[in-house]
C-alpha cells in the first residue's frame, strides 16, 4: 500500500492529486471541444481552477517532501 493521499483526502474531501489531474483533465477536454453554454463554461473554468490549485498543493508538498529528504543526509555528514 503506498502513502499517495487518499486516506487524508479522504476524511477533508479533498481529491488526490491523480483524482484531481484526471478531472482537470476532463475539464480542459469538454472545455476545447466547446457546445457548451456560457454558463456551464463558467462553471468548467471555476472547476478547472479549483483543480489546478488542488494539483499545484499536492505538487509543492511532494516537492518540499523531496527537499527535506535530500537535504537531511547531506547535513549529517557535516
Amino acid at each position: 500500500m503506498t502513502d499517495d493521499g487518499t486516506a487524508a483526502s479522504a476524511a477533508t474531501g479533498t481529491p488526490g492529486y491523480e483524482q484531481a489531474r484526471d478531472e482537470l483533465i476532463e475539464v480542459v477536454r469538454r472545455l476545447e471541444a466547446g457546445g457548451t453554454s456560457l454558463e456551464d463554461s463558467l462553471a468548467l473554468w471555476e472547476r478547472g481552477e479549483e483543480l489546478a490549485k488542488v494539483c499545484r498543493h499536492w505538487l509543492e508538498g511532494a516537492r518540499a517532501r523531496l527537499d527535506a529528504a535530500l537535504a537531511g543526509p547531506a547535513e549529517d555528514e557535516e
